[in-house]
């Protein structure tokens, strides 16, 4: 057999059937698009849809994780850190503001403050100034000195690894309890942020509010094994696809799983125009991306 007529294993080595096979995958997923643009206006045009039972939803949940997991292999925590200390302040700092000017601020923190130690002895007003950028740098200043001070006085200097121990630590809720414990300890843990309840609630997964009880549901529809990427694949997903005032539809490789289509954009040349971060060519939220990420680097503090 000459070596123009070897094949890979599990590919066609015929020119054709590969043609047919890729057209196939296309015409699948055009008829997926088609179905999900006729439930939507089926929905606009007052047909009430069947009523899902919860084993459809679980089953519907689960195959949306799956396809987020194809669409964002790479998905990770969009702050910069180096250990579990310089996660947790930036979380903290993250409040109210976005991962990349958290990003783009902490380097100077960390060079002024790298241990807890360090940052309990720190100036207030010299805390203040480097934080400002974050907004609410008063109040998130008295939460890093009072939480390096416990860090220091209660637990050796260490951030514990334990749920119970992280929500007691001034400024620390379970939302930034679950993304220390699931990044830097690798302890399983549901993140439930704006983006995190918006899209749950879109799929219909669960119509609660309080982000505890959105964990709680959560958590009982996917195994423990699968929390932490969960988090950051909805997470990936409302950043740069389904945005919450202008969700783009007719981009959304889910759409035909998605409950809710139709309430953003469904044309998909003006879909794909709202796309955001890797998803549009842009830069995303770390300064210092995983090795895998396939967008650009985001630009530090005052640079650009």
């Amino acid at each position: 057999m000459s070596p123009s007529s070897s094949s890979t294993p599990g590919k066609s080595s015929n020119p054709d059937k590969a043609g047919e096979t890729g057209k196939a995958t296309k015409a699948a997923k055009a008829t997926r698009t088609a179905k999900a643009n006729s439930t939507a206006k089926a929905s606009s045009a007052g047909k009430a849809p069947k009523a899902e039972s919860h084993l459809a939803m679980v089953r519907r949940a689960r195959r949306i994780n799956r396809e987020l997991a194809e669409v964002y292999p790479y998905a990770h925590p969009e702050l910069d850190f180096r250990n579990p200390f310089e996660l947790l302040v930036a979380t903290v700092l993250s409040a109210q503001t976005t991962d990349l000017r958290v990003n783009q601020t902490t380097p100077a923190l960390f060079a002024a403050y790298p241990t807890p130690e360090d940052m309990a002895a720190a100036v207030p007003e010299e805390m203040e100034e480097i934080i400002r950028p974050t907004g609410f740098f008063r109040a998130k200043t008295k939460s890093l000195l009072g939480l390096s001070a416990a860090l220091r006085d209660d637990f050796g200097g260490e951030v514990p690894g334990r749920l119970e121990d992280l929500v007691k630590l001034p400024g620390v809720g379970r939302k930034t309890a679950n993304v220390v414990l699931g990044n830097a300890f690798g302890v399983p843990g549901i993140t439930v942020d704006t983006h995190f309840g918006r899209l749950v609630r879109r799929w219909k997964w669960t119509d609660e509010e309080d982000p505890v009880k959105v964990e709680a549901v959560v958590a009982g529809i996917f195994p423990k094994s699968e929390w932490t990427m969960l988090s950051h694949r909805v997470v990936f997903h409302g950043r740069r696809i389904c945005h919450a005032r202008k969700p783009a539809c007719g981009a959304c490789p889910i759409a035909p799983l998605c409950p809710s289509y139709g309430e953003g954009e469904t044309d998909p040349e003006k879909a794909r125009k709202l796309l955001k971060y890797e998803m549009g060519g842009y830069p995303g939220q770390r300064l210092s991306p995983p090795a895998d990420y396939p967008g650009k680097p985001a630009p530090a503090l005052g640079a650009g």
